[in-house]
């Protein structure tokens, strides 16, 4: 069988970065935040993340499915029962990033990857936001019976415009194009 050629493997192949991909998501389970190189934690980012989704749901076929990549059963307990209720609120972005400085002994560039632990703030939804549900036309047809006053109400005030439209501020109108010669 050809060596697969889908980008980087980080230094392997195809089943020693799925190892290596369940080794690291079991340790950030466990500890909550791990440094390792960027590489590594950009690969881990969405297989983590998708492992927390899994144990969002809850059910047995999402716990096999977690199981078949974190080996560990404290783990994946620990997973289901602390982790993915805390994450209840939160759609997605489950972990965080942090670049560190190079690593002392060859230079490759480290960062920390952590679960995010802070509350998600409530976004308000512009359909919830609104008010009314009734649709446009039977908001005007409900003010066309309202009578209309000329004097404006007390707790209006009444706004003027002073500025006057002269030959020089008009506007300028295009000339008018004919066919004749």
């Amino acid at each position: 069988m050809p060596t697969p050629t889908k980008g980087h493997r980080l230094g392997g192949s195809a089943a020693h970065e799925r190892h290596l991909l369940g080794n690291l998501a079991t340790a950030l389970f466990e500890h909550g935040k791990i440094t390792t190189t960027e590489a590594k934690a950009r690969r881990l980012r969405p297989v983590a993340e998708r492992l927390i989704t899994f144990a969002k749901r809850g059910d047995l076929h999402a716990r096999r499915q977690v199981l078949s990549v974190v080996t560990d059963k404290g783990v994946v307990h620990t997973l289901f029962a602390d982790i993915a209720p805390e994450f209840s609120e939160r759609h997605g972005g489950y972990t965080r990033i942090t670049k560190i400085g190079p690593r002392k002994g060859d230079n490759a560039a480290m960062a920390v990857i952590e679960l995010v632990k802070e509350p998600v703030a409530a976004k308000t939804r512009r359909r919830a936001r609104r008010q009314d549900p009734k649709p446009a036309a039977a908001t005007v047809a409900a003010t066309a019976d309202t009578p209309v006053t000329d004097a404006p109400a007390a707790d209006e005030t009444e706004v003027t415009d002073e500025t006057e439209v002269t030959d020089e501020t008009a506007p300028a109108t295009e000339p008018e194009v004919t066919d004749e010669p």
